[in-house]
């Protein structure tokens, strides 16, 4: 072998020599930094969790409900319209004022109509003055032809003359009754019990018939108008029982169903349900209000609803079991509720036991294969 082909085989033998305790360095660096991380994780605090941010999953008393929303209206609520037209001399009340049913409010009038009367009545007295006349014409034909000293023709015509003079007396008194109702109708009248709404003309001005006056609104017949979908609608009933939240009233009002509409609204397709209320002096037509119609109640497990998120179509919540958070799916009811401290919450029907502690926010700093303590109670002290 010459020298050159030494030279080369010591090269190449080296060179794999190199390589061997490179990658051996190489392997060894890898293996120091795990161990390095390994104990950096162990040194690393574990986070604590107190009280207020988590909580143990239990039987809680849920509700299913619907939520509806809509504005009041009044049942029963009138708007008082001018029978006859007229100057308007009074209106006695104005808007928030409280009337009675028959209570005279205003005043129109009733020249015209007073004089429109005295005509009447004195086209009645001449009428009734002819048909007297007519009548005793056809008394006297009558005895007349039994003795022969007239014929049967004067006594057929006697005998329309009274019928025709007694037609038009019934048509005058006819329309003296009309003229009387007329100057009746120039007083206007409150026509249910409630207060004044609005009001619609002013002292002086000229109503045409049928023109607006006032809105009388009972206030103790408010009822709440919402719309619901086809597939809610079938799950409620007349007597369900909803509580309602109105802006500026601090406590909830319970309703119930007092009335479904049979028809659907042609744009939307919902179905009205009407909610009778309970009298109450905060409560006004107009005002709109928001809640539940509660369908069932029972006792279920749940978790707040701040705890659940939703992932790959999953629903998810975090568990802290042994020192460490872990993402669990579970499945969710039907049922809602609230928890003793106001959180929404909403039942568990799988995924969760009693007894298991869940993050309160799904979505705060803690995440999935996080290291956790919990906050112990504070000692009690004498």
């Amino acid at each position: 072998m010459s020298n050159k082909t030494k030279w080369i085989a010591l090269a190449a033998g080296v060179l794999v020599l190199g390589g061997g305790i490179g990658r051996a360095i190489v392997h060894k660096k890898a293996q120091q930094s795990d161990l390095a991380q390994s104990s950096a994780s162990a040194q690393a605090p574990q986070m604590t969790l107190t009280s207020r941010e988590v909580m143990t999953a239990q039987p809680t008393q849920l509700t299913h409900t619907i939520a509806i929303s809509g504005s009041l209206s009044a049942q029963r609520s009138a708007i008082v319209k001018a029978k006859v037209a007229a100057e308007l001399l009074s209106l006695k009340v104005r808007e928030g004022d409280q009337v009675k049913a028959d209570q005279v409010i205003g005043k129109l009038d009733p020249q015209e109509f007073d004089t429109k009367l005295q005509q009447a009545r004195q086209q009645a007295a001449s009428a009734k003055a002819q048909w007297q006349i007519a009548q005793q014409n056809l008394d006297n034909n009558q005895a007349l032809i039994q003795q022969g000293f007239i014929s049967r023709n004067a006594l057929d015509t006697s005998q329309s003359n009274a019928a025709g003079t007694k037609a038009a007396y019934e048509a005058a008194q006819a329309a003296v009754d009309l003229a009387s109702k007329s100057l009746k109708d120039s007083t206007v009248r409150a026509p249910i019990a409630g207060q004044i709404s609005q009001r619609f003309v002013q002292a002086g001005e000229r109503v045409a018939v049928d023109g607006r006056i006032v809105e009388v609104v009972d206030l103790n017949s408010l009822e709440l108008q919402s719309p619901l979908s086809p597939q809610d609608v079938t799950q409620v009933r007349v007597g369900s029982p909803a509580t309602l939240h109105l802006d500026g009233l601090s406590e909830a009002i319970t309703a119930r169903i007092a009335r479904i509409n049979p028809s659907a609204t042609a744009d939307t397709r919902s179905v009205m349900v009407y909610l009778a209320l309970p009298s109450h002096p905060a409560l006004r037509q107009g005002l709109f209000a928001q809640g539940e119609i509660m369908l069932a109640q029972r006792t279920a497990l749940a978790v707040p609803l701040s705890a659940i998120t939703r992932e790959s179509g999953r629903d998810q919540v975090l568990r802290v079991s042994q020192g460490k958070v872990s993402r669990v799916n579970v499945k969710l009811g039907t049922h809602s509720g609230k928890s003793p401290e106001g959180l929404p919450m909403r039942e568990v029907i799988e995924g969760v036991q009693a007894g298991d502690v869940i993050v309160r926010n799904a979505t705060g700093t803690v995440h999935d294969g996080q290291a956790v303590k919990l906050e112990q109670p504070a000692a009690a002290t004498r």
